[in-house]
């Protein structure tokens, strides 16, 4: 068996695959039949689901084994943080390929970016077990509480926002590089 078979299941990537699968079926049925109307909160929940259940990814069974191996870990770090983004959109953008529509297709990068930064940051702050808090919690607090004015408000619900918000794109895109950064050097908590 190759070295990427043994990482993907040491990983637990067949179920998250699952998982995002599912998801996207779901919300799939339940848009049958809906207005064309753009639903960036739905959108964000789909794309933080996703994200969540492919972050339990972001540590293998034995943190002893892993110290030990005989490979480079931290491109391959970053290289799992970018690719657990990229298939959270892409699965948003396979369901708006087949007539959903939740979001733009700048809206559902920009997402996907900050939220796979957000679990980056939580695996390496609390734990890969743990990691689908930080985008689970901003998720609830953009979509539960108002936000405050101004830019402080955008950067808080900057999930939700329209595509051309400077403030949101820039949370985003920052999130993603920090909690890939992080992640990379220091792996997940043990």
């Amino acid at each position: 068996m190759r070295w990427l078979m043994l990482y993907a299941r040491s990983r637990q990537v067949p179920a998250s695959a699952a998982v995002v699968t599912l998801t996207a079926l779901v919300v799939w049925a339940l848009t049958q039949g809906s207005t064309d109307s753009e639903e960036l909160g739905i959108a964000a929940l789909v794309l933080s689901t996703n994200v969540a259940a492919a972050s339990v990814g972001l540590s293998g069974q034995d943190a002893a084994l892993d110290r030990t191996a005989a490979i480079r870990w931290m491109p391959r770090r970053a290289a799992h943080v970018l690719l657990i983004g990229a298939i959270a959109g892409a699965a948003l953008l396979v369901l708006q390929a087949a007539g959903v529509k939740l979001a733009p297709t700048e809206v559902v990068v920009r997402d996907s970016a900050g939220l796979v930064g957000l679990a980056a940051l939580g695996a390496t702050l609390c734990g890969a077990q743990y990691a689908w808090t930080l985008p689970t919690g901003w998720l609830a607090l953009t979509l539960l509480a108002p936000p405050p004015g101004g830019t402080a408000g955008q950067v808080v619900s900057w999930m939700i926002l329209p595509p051309a918000t400077t403030a949101a794109t820039g949370t985003a895109w920052a999130l993603l590089a920090t909690g890939t950064v992080l992640y990379a050097v220091a792996g997940p908590r043990h």
